[in-house]
């Protein structure tokens, strides 16, 4: 069965039985690469036995031929969403035991898990996290841990970080003010209350005696601006009548938001009968853009085939704009031949690492200069392909187009100079490295040192990962697999014994957590 009727039936299956039926004919035909698709559009129903469909996505996330982090963060937000806090909580460890590298909705829906079963320990273990993977300043994450703290009693720490957020929503607002009432601290409660922006701007709105479209397409992008979705679709719903303004409001704000199927349905919804004059396309191109962008974000694969087919059916020209966002979104949903024929028509199938570096090259005969971002894609492209010399004339040429490489620059050459043997030249690179280490990139070291089985630097590695606040069970298991290697016995027994004695285990994350 083709992999083109396989997606098709993807789409009309609606029941459990349905879809491990057209499961059974993936695994049979070998088209594993379908199954985080058919895994998605089953998490999107609307079911009533959560329990059933629960099990199932869990199954299929651990049969998964190349676990990826988004279909488990869907699974982890679907398990938050239908109320299965415990279980949400469970797959987020073991997310992070994988090493895959949990995205902020996935660290949001954690969050929410944790503070509905009040589980401090957990929650803070999380909010550690938070910083070294950079969602310290994302509002939906800084909420998410807001709204636990203030569910646990910690107003201090709630309040801290409630100061600390660049941009509150509304959500941030109520959540500090439901955790001072419930502590019994109602002057704070109150002075905060007094201090709530926009509730002056929507008693002034409902108290105007004629509201027209630019007074409620205004409200309805002040609260998206506040990160306030629900009031802005509140809003949008209750229009007496909407203008192209308020549609691409609204699309934009959810694909902000990262809610793609609101985007896609609010899209859907949209009146075309004015799409045949000049002003009316541009807009409605820069909606589809929007919603494309949005998809990218995710990584969505499903979205991208109803992207693909709604520009065929409607026949879209696409122009530069249009074009720049679907290369990025194949991009980032892996099909690089796709981006690559889009770019440059002309060209046939290629391999993705010489591809990097030509049009590396091509970007040059052009003049179009690189920044940061093309030094991370070229990197990754000699990682892969193992050209070290390359890979290090590369990453000293930054400095020629006035780049300064980033610890993210510095992590991939680690990785390439470590996975070929280079480990000593690796362990200096992180040594003289001008900005402060992170734990990546030893632990990017130490991996190396387990592949190659060198002690001496994964013991360095190690050291530095734990003081670095990383997966201490996870580290000191690398090392430990290295010391049984090399037939140090005594040394891993004597690892084992200290995690132990130190509980690093259950301090770390699961050991009072029960498997779904």
């Amino acid at each position: 069965m083709a992999a083109t009727k396989l997606i098709t039936l993807m789409k009309k299956c609606s029941t459990v039985k349905q879809a491990k039926q057209i499961h059974s004919h993936i695994l049979i035909n070998g088209f594993t690469f379908l199954q985080p698709l058919l895994m998605h559009h089953i998490l999107l129903w609307d079911v009533t036995n959560h329990r059933t469909m629960a099990n199932y996505a869990f199954l299929m996330l651990h049969h998964l031929h190349i676990p990826d982090f988004f279909s488990w963060g869907c699974v982890i937000r679907f398990f938050s969403q239908k109320g299965l806090f415990t279980e949400a909580v469970f797959l987020y460890v073991q997310m992070h035991r994988m090493s895959l590298c949990p995205s902020s909705h996935a660290v949001s829906s954690a969050l929410k898990s944790r503070a509905r079963i009040q589980d401090m320990l957990v929650g803070v273990s999380i909010h550690g996290q938070v910083r070294v993977l950079g969602f310290n300043t994302c509002v939906y994450v800084q909420t998410a841990l807001l709204d636990l703290y203030s569910k646990i009693g910690d107003m201090g720490t709630a309040r801290k970080l409630f100061n600390e957020m660049a941009k509150k929503s509304v959500v941030s607002w109520n959540s500090l003010l439901s955790g001072y009432v419930k502590a019994g601290n109602l002057d704070k409660a109150q002075d905060l209350f007094d201090g709530i922006p926009r509730k002056d701007a929507c008693t002034l709105f409902r108290r105007m005696p004629e509201r027209n479209l630019a007074s409620w397409n205004a409200m309805i992008a002040g609260f998206i601006d506040c990160g306030s979705l629900v009031s802005a679709r509140e809003f949008f719903y209750a229009m007496p009548r909407r203008n192209c303004v308020s549609w691409i409001t609204m699309i934009a704000g959810y694909s902000k938001g990262g809610d793609v199927d609101s985007a896609r349905m609010l899209f859907d919804q949209m009146d075309r009968k004015d799409l045949l004059s000049y002003n009316a396309m541009i807009a409605y191109k820069m909606t589809l853009a929007s919603v494309i962008s949005a998809c990218s974000q995710l990584g969505d694969l499903e979205h991208w085939c109803w992207i693909e087919s709604h520009i065929n059916d409607f026949g879209i020209v696409l122009d530069d704009h249009l074009a720049t966002a679907l290369i990025d979104l194949y991009a980032k949903c892996g099909s690089i031949d796709k981006a690559y024929e889009l770019l440059f028509p002309s060209m046939r199938k290629r391999d993705s690492a010489s591809d990097a570096i030509k049009l590396f090259e091509q970007m040059l005969a052009e003049c179009i200069g690189p920044n940061l971002v093309t030094y991370t894609g070229l990197l990754t492209a000699y990682n892969h392909a193992g050209l070290v010399e390359k890979g290090y004339q590369c990453f000293n040429s930054m400095k020629d187009y006035g780049l300064v490489p980033s610890i993210d620059h510095y992590g991939i050459m680690v990785d390439l100079l470590g996975r070929a043997g280079y480990l000593d030249e690796a362990y200096k690179l992180i040594i003289n490295m001008p900005m402060h280490q992170n734990a990546g990139v030893w632990r990017a070291l130490l991996l190396a040192c387990r592949l190659h089985n060198n002690v001496e630097l994964g013991e360095i590695a190690v050291q530095h990962c734990i003081k670095l606040g990383s997966d201490t069970t996870g580290n000191c298991s690398l090392l430990s697999g290295i010391y049984a290697t090399v037939e140090k016995w005594d040394d891993a027994k004597k690892l084992r014994m200290g995690m132990e004695g130190k509980e690093i285990t259950g301090c770390s994350w699961t050991s009072n957590l029960a498997t779904p």
